[in-house]
């Protein structure tokens, strides 16, 4: 099978990308002829179709002067380059599947039309909520929102949720409002949600609820050592921005005595957070900054627990699935699909969220019996071999490229 990946970032740069180069890995490990597509950047590995990328535009922060930023928000609502781009592509590769993943702004749903005129079968795996918010990350002001699930999305103006600016908030709100307006997203036959949790809300905000599928993300725990021996510090790995709530964390650990939190990851928070830590936690709490895979796998084996104090509803976080691979029990709080992986008691602890004292609660009772802990660890690990092997992962891709294949055939 001829399979086209689509993604506006085609390096390592968060957890999609990683979720799609790792299934691309796995696919063409199986036989598959796989090829990608996205926007131009420095960061990029050589790839076949790179001629025929859009150019490159950062948009967090947003371009300079207006004209610029003029033309950043055209070509969120429809970028002319990108579909002329994919036009090309699938015209050169002749897919039989393409696999859409984050395409929003940089790329936008214009990539969809060709496939659509091509009669090319298109499922998308939602890495987030922007379908229904968007902002994407459904919080207000820091706050858990679904004001748009009833589809006006008018809110986020009035809201300012966008960086509590007007500006940004309207023209998120604009480039959502016209897409749906227009159904830019009707050609996606599949839609796969990797939780139950987003499944629900994306239902629930109005997008095609008969083509939504929940399919979880995949961990070949075979290939990572686990843990040996009980023990060890607390470990957060992922983004250094608000929503994920690291400040929850490190006051957490400011009031567990000798206890000393490990964080590898970078983003726009880490100067208020270094602050914040050599406030409260002097001497406990380490930054290493951002870490190769390898590195990062080997910090949270080290670890005794893995801390995830999401402040916002997260999808299925791979770091999860990671300190599970390794052994290693998560203590995380009550959003998303969250729940859905961590069973309180059994592969770690559940807190509510931004609650300092509670989180700290549930960090000392996995930190107060280290073989308890370790045992949690190896029952995580045995759950992630069991229900998260690629190979399931692999059966049920093909099973939901199938789907959308026979969609357009009835």
């Amino acid at each position: 099978m001829r399979i086209l990946h689509v993604n506006k970032f085609l390096y390592r740069r968060g957890g999609a990308e990683s979720y799609m180069l790792d299934v691309a890995a796995l696919q063409r490990a199986a036989g598959h002829e796989v090829e990608f597509f996205g926007m131009q950047h420095p960061d990029n590995p050589p790839l076949r179709f790179a001629t025929h990328f859009p150019p490159y535009v950062e948009l967090e922060p947003p371009p300079s002067g207006v004209g610029r930023r003029l033309a950043a928000s055209v070509r969120m609502v429809w970028s002319s380059s990108a579909r002329r781009g994919i036009d090309e592509v699938v015209e050169s590769f002749r897919p039989d599947v393409v696999h859409l993943h984050n395409i929003y702004h940089q790329l936008s749903p214009s990539v969809l039309r060709p496939l659509a005129e091509r009669r090319i079968p298109a499922v998308m795996t939602l890495h987030d909520y922007k379908l229904v918010c968007p902002s994407y990350l459904m919080l207000d002001h820091g706050r858990v929102c679904d004001v748009c699930l009833d589809g006006n999305f008018m809110h986020a103006i009035i809201r300012r949720c966008k960086d509590d600016s007007l500006g940004s908030s309207a023209v998120l709100a604009f480039e959502s409002g016209v897409h749906r307006r227009f159904q830019a997203y009707g050609p996606v036959r599949v839609l796969i949600c990797p939780s139950r949790f987003m499944a629900a809300k994306i239902a629930q905000g109005g997008v095609y609820a008969d083509r939504l599928a929940v399919l979880s993300n995949f961990m070949d725990a075979r290939g990572i050592t686990p843990k040996a021996a009980p023990g060890g510090d607390v470990v957060y790995a992922g983004r250094l921005s608000f929503e994920k709530g690291v400040d929850v964390l490190i006051q957490s650990v400011s009031r567990l005595g000798a206890v000393h939190l490990h964080i590898a990851g970078d983003g726009p928070e880490r100067p208020a957070l270094e602050a914040l830590a050599a406030a409260c936690a002097p001497d406990r709490v380490t930054f290493h900054g951002r870490l190769p895979r390898a590195q990062v796998v080997d910090l949270i084996r080290s670890a005794a627990v893995l801390a995830m104090p999401s402040r916002c509803h997260e999808n299925q976080p791979m770091a999860v699935l990671e300190a599970f691979a390794c052994g290693v029990p998560v203590v995380t709080t009550d959003l998303g699909g969250l729940p859905e992986l961590v069973a309180g008691g059994r592969h770690g602890e559940i807190a509510p969220a931004g609650n300092v004292e509670a989180l700290a609660l549930a960090l000392e009772r996995i930190l107060a019996d280290l073989d308890r802990a370790f045992a949690m660890g190896q029952a995580a690990r045995t759950m992630v071999l069991e229900e998260f092997a690629p190979e399931r992962h692999l059966t049920g891709l093909d099973r939901l490229y199938q789907m959308a294949r026979l969609s357009l055939i009835n």
